[in-house]
């Protein structure tokens, strides 16, 4: 049974630790972008060290008091706020930025788990490197929150998820131990890896303190383009098209609804699009290539072969630097007017890529029996990651519907295709039942036997995950 981070705790954990290192929580302490939950806590610990995090952690497993560990606070499923049951002590990351090192011979950077992932993208480049993680929140997402959650975005199709990028990490057990993980190998077969284990179980399992990390070549040349295609089903014909033409440089495919676009018309105006007319259906597509091929050129030759094919029907090839910028200003923009829109439900779901189209076709007209709403289908098309949206029709709120039927049936849908629910975002405590609903009771199960041989108390970031 877990106790409340009282203020007799926070007293003696204040012996404990340097002067300044508790305080009061703050709203920015308990909120999560999407509004949905505020949370609760006795106090906010703001260690510097990764001996100050473990000292905080043997005296809260002493008094049984839960943690819930805090980056950057841009988590869209709420693991990083905890609403109900006895008070927490938040344990925010944001004083722990320090880059440990850099090995530009190596690809290797490692940092501690509160600096901010544009920092890290920032101290790569400085070395001439690339760390390919990227988001749409990395001006304030942490890196330990970006690795907590297996962070996805939009360099997934040639890069990776978040610990595809990540070769070892120092993390805090639910003891308070320490494990000292920041290998810098490729090849490490040494019994189990914990790296892993770590990463994605949202705080659930322990605190990462650092990370060593993979950084890349970055590319010689960018070419980016927005294509208009006749369907999602024409959609993954050019993928393949574009992946068979340019192996292993295709960065980027995105998927891209008119429904989308018309919202950036409604709500942000001052977005520049690159069509009159807002097109069904288009993909951003952005190559990274190596010296010796020419960008736009290389670009322009596949936009050339996809209309001859009859896969593409219009397209805006970028000329520069800006107007590359400004074609992923647009996709990145979507996400921002969905929410000024308002959505009745919104699901982060992944599914075979041969299973997509098909997805998308069904979702449509199942969802038709709730009346008149406005579908917003974008995402990660190359990785199969696709943001389905509903939202109200215009005049309409999104009380007047039955959100919690429309994620239902949603979910059913991606289930029954082999896909998951829960594609970049985590589980955090939104999709508690969700992963009790679809998971494998064998997976469940090893999940529980996991949690409580590490965790025994249960102090670890209460109710997320596993409930």
């Amino acid at each position: 049974m877990l106790m409340d981070c009282s203020p007799a705790f926070v007293e003696t954990l204040a012996g404990l630790l340097p002067p300044g290192t508790l305080r009061a929580p703050e709203p920015r302490d308990l909120e999560e972008p999407r509004g949905r939950w505020t949370g609760q806590a006795g106090a906010v610990a703001l260690p510097r060290s990764t001996d100050e995090v473990a000292a905080i952690v043997r005296a809260c497993a002493a008094a049984r008091v839960g943690i819930v560990p805090l980056g950057g606070g841009t988590g869209l499923v709420g693991g990083q706020v905890m609403p109900e049951g006895p008070l927490p002590l938040v344990v925010s990351l944001e004083r722990m930025v320090a880059c440990r090192g850099v090995w530009p011979e190596e690809n290797v950077l490692v940092v501690e788990a509160g600096m901010v992932l544009a920092e890290v993208q920032a101290q790569s480049e400085r070395v001439g490197r690339l760390f390919p993680l990227s988001l749409a929140s990395e001006g304030s997402a942490r890196i330990g929150g970006c690795l907590s959650t297996n962070a996805g975005g939009t360099g997934v199709l040639r890069y990776g998820n978040a610990r595809d990028l990540c070769l070892g990490i120092e993390a805090v057990l639910p003891d308070g131990s320490v494990l000292h993980g920041l290998k810098r190998l490729r090849k490490d077969n040494t019994g189990y890896d914990l790296r892993h284990l770590l990463i994605g179980a949202e705080g659930t399992l322990g605190i990462l303190t650092a990370a060593s990390l993979k950084m890349v070549a970055p590319p010689s040349g960018v070419a980016v383009a927005m294509l208009v295609v006749e369907s999602p089903a024409v959609a993954l014909d050019l993928l393949a098209l574009a992946q068979g033409r340019f192996a292993g440089l295709v960065s980027a495919f995105e998927l891209i609804a008119g429904q989308g676009l018309r919202f950036l018309t409604e709500t942000m105006p001052e977005v520049r699009q690159p069509f009159a007319v807002a097109p069904d259906w288009s993909v951003l597509v952005e190559l990274g290539l190596p010296a010796g091929l020419d960008p736009e050129g290389a670009m322009a030759s596949l936009l050339d072969e996809a209309m001859e094919a009859g896969l593409v029907s219009d397209g805006v090839v970028a000329a520069s630097g800006a107007q590359a910028q400004a074609l992923w200003q647009v996709r990145e923009s979507i996400p921002l007017a969905n929410r000024k829109i308002g959505a009745v439900s919104s699901h982060d779901v992944s599914l075979p890529l041969s299973e997509v189209a098909g997805f998308i076709a069904e979702a449509d007209r199942e969802l038709a029996a709730f009346g008149d709403l406005r579908v917003n289908c974008f995402g990660h098309l190359g990785d199969g990651n696709l943001h389905y949206n509903a939202f109200p029709a215009v005049g309409r709120g999104r009380e007047e519907y039955d959100g919690k039927a429309v994620q239902r049936l949603v979910h059913d849908l991606v289930h029954a295709r082999g896909g998951s629910v829960s594609a970049e975002h985590g589980v955090g405590r939104l999709k508690v039942g969700d992963l009790t609903r679809y998971g494998d009771p064998a997976r469940l199960a090893a999940m529980r036997a996991i949690k409580t041989a590490l965790d025994p108390l249960g102090i670890m970031n209460p109710g997320a995950v596993l409930g």
